[in-house]
């Protein structure tokens, strides 16, 4: 038997072997045509596959830019607020806290100012590459007190004037994005102080020109490339955006493997047909590496306790750019970006008190990925190791965003369905197509045929969420 396996083997290898000659075939030394032409067909196909991930979340706000501008906000001049829903398409968002995003050309505006009252704000400004720029309100330097914020452009020169928190672009078009936290849970409470905020140019701050907010709580809006991650679209728009922003010098191994493909600045893109090809298997592969990373990471760092099925939604929480000491963490990045938008290393981190903690629920107690046909329990004990809040949403797999179902509803929150869960023994929430009798008001609608997942958010974390001695149960099927 071991002989006949050991030819087995021995002829595997010799077959293999031979394909692989017929294709890199070399005559004296030589690669023969159709061996040169296989080589670089495969050489553009793993440009594109790597560049399609590493730019995916330039892409990516290119899309939240483009949703935004869709709704009716206009650059420069006002911004889209909502209290979020699961008719509002945008990657794992939430009904916690209302929005608001604003897109900004720090080109025609220059330096420019963000002026917030005391207050519970939580707020990021962005890059076009979903690069951390600063952070605003609570988890800023104003840390909820109030102040004056200035975002410097790319090609600032001079000080920073006094009495503003500084930062600085790398880009041109920048996200100016914050939630409000809801006093009581009074979502238009919330809206209201988004209406508070200020922002203006820097030029302007002795006369500052008035602010809008479109306010799209009640309208369908889709702020994902969605429309775009699988198509020659994701190219077109990515080369949209090198004619727009300045070159950043840690990109440029990834600029010339973009050249290389025919995507490069003050050029035209006008890819043959050969190219194309390759561009959009990429784009469609790509997406599968990308979701890959976010649903089915096989590294162990993933998982929050060792006898849970939880897992982090982020790989790495030190900083707000995936920085190793020696490189960057591309899975992570991937990992992130494919279900989540924005970034900043408060979003992150774990550490007591600060921020928040993000906890990816997307398999049962028996390591089977959450189906919409079955229904499940999930326990959560009491009280939840946190200062502000607490809250459990449901995502669909396929859009990344709240569930949409007749139920109209996607999250289970400590600030509204949950306010008066006792504060003692365990909390059982449900989750399926049809709420078990008697358990409608905590309970989320699920489509069958349909996978889902969840984010479990504990706002300012405390001791035991760190230290294992609170833990929420895994999901758990129920007949």
């Amino acid at each position: 038997m071991i002989e006949k396996l050991a030819g087995l083997s021995l002829a595997a290898i010799l077959v293999s072997t031979s394909a692989w000659a017929e294709e890199y075939a070399f005559t004296n030394g030589f690669p023969t045509p159709k061996a040169a032409q296989r080589v670089q067909d495969e050489q553009d196909y793993q440009r594109a596959i790597q560049t399609y991930r590493f730019f995916y979340p330039t892409v990516s706000m290119e899309a939240t830019f483009q949703g935004t501008r869709d709704a009716g906000a206009v650059d420069n001049k006002s911004a889209m607020i909502l209290s979020g829903g699961p008719r509002h398409v945008l990657f794992t968002g939430n009904a916690d806290t209302p929005y608001m995003g604003g897109v900004f050309n720090l080109k025609e505006t220059g330096s420019l100012v963000i002026e917030l009252p005391p207050g519970g704000y939580l707020g990021i400004v962005n890059d076009h590459h979903f690069g951390w720029i600063h952070d605003i309100g609570l988890p800023g330097d104003d840390a909820g007190r109030g102040g004056k914020h200035l975002i410097l452009p790319p090609d600032y020169q001079g000080e920073v004037p006094a009495g503003y928190y500084a930062g600085r672009s790398k880009t041109h078009f920048i996200l100016v994005g914050a939630r409000a936290l809801p006093p009581g849970g009074d979502m238009n409470a919330g809206l209201e102080a988004q209406r508070q905020v200020k922002i203006y140019p820097l030029s302007q701050a002795d006369n500052p020109p008035a602010y809008e907010f479109v306010d799209r709580t009640r309208d369908k809006i889709d702020v994902t490339l969605l429309r775009w991650e699988s198509n020659l679209k994701f190219w077109e728009r990515l080369h949209k955006v090198l004619q727009e922003e300045p070159a950043i010098e840690e990109f440029r191994p990834m600029y010339g493997m973009l050249a290389m493909l025919g995507i490069e600045k003050d050029k035209p893109f006008q890819p043959d047909e050969r190219m194309k090809k390759i561009l959009l298997r990429a784009a469609k592969d790509g997406r599968a590496h990308m979701l890959a990373a976010g649903f089915a990471s096989n590294r162990p760092d993933r998982f929050v306790w060792k006898d849970r099925q939880w897992e982090y939604s982020t790989l790495r929480w030190e900083n707000g750019d995936f920085e190793l000491p020696t490189g960057i963490d591309l899975e992570a990045r991937d990992r992130w970006f494919s279900q989540a938008v924005g970034m900043s290393p408060k979003m992150v981190l774990r550490v007591e008190g600060a921020g928040s903690l993000y906890w990816l629920g997307l398999r049962d107690k028996k390591g089977n990925y959450l189906d919409g046909g079955k229904t499940y329990k999930l326990s959560i004990p009491q009280p939840v190791p946190q200062k502000l809040f607490w809250s459990v949403t449901v995502y669909d797999n396929q859009t990344r965003s709240m569930i949409q179902t007749t139920q109209d509803k996607a999250a289970l929150r400590s600030l509204v369905e949950l306010k008066d869960v006792p504060q003692t023994g365990v909390t059982d929430l449900y989750f399926g197509p049809k709420a078990p009798a008697g358990q409608e008001g905590r309970w989320i609608k699920t489509i069958p045929g349909k996978g889902w997942f969840v984010y479990l958010r504990l706002y300012g974390p405390v001791g035991p969420a760190f230290d294992g001695s609170w833990k929420p149960e895994d999901f758990e099927e129920i007949k």
